[in-house]
């Protein structure tokens, strides 16, 4: 008992595996609770080593529910959350039966794999058990289901469940959000206020985020009141779901002065901003803010990066565009996206450099998209590039061959240019084919 309180009690894994060794030597080992309390501090303590938990429980001859449990909510919440399904599809082969405490785990593993198939075979494990009147459960199955996007089994499983607490409410409230319906999360949210639940910073988080989407600034205003009125503390959470509320529905200044004042703020607060700001045309904002996240040494991730570039495209900061580019990886450890390098075509497209955007272009791991090749085509017609236009009409006719508005683009570059032989062939070849504009179709040079 005494090296099972120690175990309790350990602060590294260097201190465990003393104990675990006076276990070996004492035959400890063998005893349930004693190993119980190793696996325990080695699986979910901050200071533990999931590989070391996983080859003491293989060690453990017929490890208790405890010990799979432990096990399982560790692997669902690693990197690695399938690992927590395997682990429970074995528990299952050797004839363990789970419990209303195995299945919150297993569907927090199914909701990170967002795998729609693995939540339903769950979901078909807990009938059998007599496990789906159990919150907990239930919450899980709901969460499970939304972030898998399937929100009909989710809302069916909500509604059916008679014993509704504030956490199963904000679930089905944060999973109507998350996928975008923002008219179902509001007007669950007034079901919920109807029927006299008080709503915590993480429910009106997700409500907000609804607002955000819906445009629905006055709603969020509301929130906002409420939110002083019942003296809700402004943490991390709230304060940057405020803030992207007012950012999203064009509140740039209310927006400013929310984040300004936030007494902390982590890399989703300064990123809501940024992005704010280049998104209603605040690209100087936008550029100084990022600097002072630098200068204030926090580090920014791929959302950043696309705020910033967005702003400097929008600026038309090119040389400042290039520097930002390059110390994404050199710098930061940030591996360009697509959406980086569409940022930077576009903004060199406008600046001029055509063929350097179009270099930029062919450099990348991916096949370029048709926003990408439209920002560019764009670029093109703006600064009379019928040399680049060419190959990328040619690779958006290969992406969508039923566009033939850039064979109109591309005709209007030859008869600007004075290019009268290229200008007849090409409209020859659309009346031989049959090929004209579609109606109401037309090139957007200014691609956000």
């Amino acid at each position: 008992m005494t090296l099972s309180l120690l175990a309790d009690k350990c602060k590294s894994m260097h201190q465990l595996k003393q104990i675990h060794a006076q276990m070996i030597v004492s035959s400890r080992i063998d005893d349930h609770f004693a190993a119980s309390r190793l696996l325990s501090f080695c699986a979910l303590s901050s200071s533990g080593y999931l590989p070391y938990a996983i080859n003491l429980f293989n060690k453990i001859e017929n490890p208790n529910q405890f010990m799979w449990n432990t096990l399982i909510r560790a692997q669902a919440s690693n990197k690695n959350p399938d690992e927590a399904i395997s682990l429970y599809v074995n528990m299952r082969r050797i004839g363990f039966a789970p419990s209303e405490h195995t299945f919150p785990f297993v569907l927090k593993a199914c909701a990170s794999l967002r795998s729609l198939n693995c939540c339903k075979q769950v979901h078909t494990h807990v009938l059998k058990s007599g496990l789906d009147l159990d919150l907990h459960v239930v919450n899980g199955l709901v969460r499970s289901y939304s972030v898998s996007s399937d929100l009909n089994n989710a809302r069916r499983l909500f509604d059916r469940f008679t014993n509704k607490n504030l956490t199963i409410w904000t679930t089905m409230i944060c999973g109507y959000a998350q996928n975008f319906f923002a008219n179902e999360a509001l007007l669950l949210f007034d079901q919920m206020i109807s029927e006299g639940f008080e709503p915590n910073s993480v429910t009106l988080a997700s409500v907000l985020s609804a607002c955000a989407q819906s445009g629905c600034l006055e709603l969020g205003e509301k929130v906002h009141v409420f939110i002083r009125t019942r003296g809700l503390e402004m943490g991390v959470i709230l304060g940057t779901a405020l803030v992207h509320m007012y950012a999203k529905s064009g509140a740039i200044s209310r927006a400013k002065e929310l984040f300004d004042s936030m007494p902390e703020r982590n890399i989703a607060s300064w990123n809501t901003m940024i992005c704010g700001l280049a998104s209603y045309g605040h690209a100087e904002e936008a550029f100084n803010l990022f600097r002072k996240l630098e200068k204030e040494q926090i580090a920014p991730n791929d959302i950043t990066f696309v705020g910033v570039l967005s702003a400097c495209r929008h600026a038309g900061l090119a040389d400042d565009g290039r520097e930002i580019f390059g110390s994404m990886k050199r710098l930061y450890g940030v591996e360009p996206k697509i959406e980086h390098y569409g940022c930077m075509v576009d903004l060199l497209g406008r600046s001029g450099e055509v063929k350097e955007a179009e270099e930029l272009m062919k450099g990348m791991v991916w096949k370029p998209d048709e926003v990408m090749l439209g920002a560019l085509l764009g670029a093109c017609k703006s600064h009379g590039n019928t040399e680049v236009a060419e190959r990328v009409v040619k690779q958006m006719i290969d992406l969508e061959p039923n566009n033939h508005g850039v064979y109109v683009v591309l005709s209007n570059l030859y008869a600007e240019a004075g290019r009268w032989e290229d200008f007849t062939r090409l409209r020859k070849v659309m009346k031989e084919g049959n090929l004209k504009k579609t109606p109401g179709w037309s090139l957007v040079d200014d691609v956000v």
